[in-house]
């Protein structure tokens, strides 16, 4: 039982060490403008596909912290996703249908 145990979780370590071989992981950060915690779970909901490991939006700096895997995205792709659900960034401005539609707390544009 032990032995079919342990020969178990060896099969699984290494499918995971194979699974993720190659990936290189970067992380960066940008300005994503929104107001509050609606913009944040918005933003960072954005942010979950398979490229990405990990984000956090901060709603006092504005400043969107990714890892994500190299050579899948760029840091471009990423500000576009993030203007897609209308946050702007400094690089790319959400369309007006898309931010007009955001609930009026998230409207940050005067």
């Amino acid at each position: 039982m032990k032995t079919k145990l342990f020969s178990t979780l060896i099969i699984l370590l290494l499918f995971t060490s194979l699974s993720s071989a190659g990936e290189t992981v970067k992380d960066t950060t940008f300005k994503v403008f929104g107001n509050c915690g609606m913009c944040k779970a918005r933003i960072e909901k954005a942010m979950k596909i398979s490229e990405v490991k990990k984000a956090s939006w901060d709603k006092n700096t504005k400043m969107l912290s990714v890892s994500f895997v190299t050579g899948k995205i760029t840091v471009d792709s990423l500000q576009k996703i993030a203007a897609s659900v209308g946050h702007d960034t400094e690089q790319y401005k959400a369309s007006d249908e898309v931010y007009n539609n955001l609930p009026k707390c998230c409207l940050y544009r005067k």
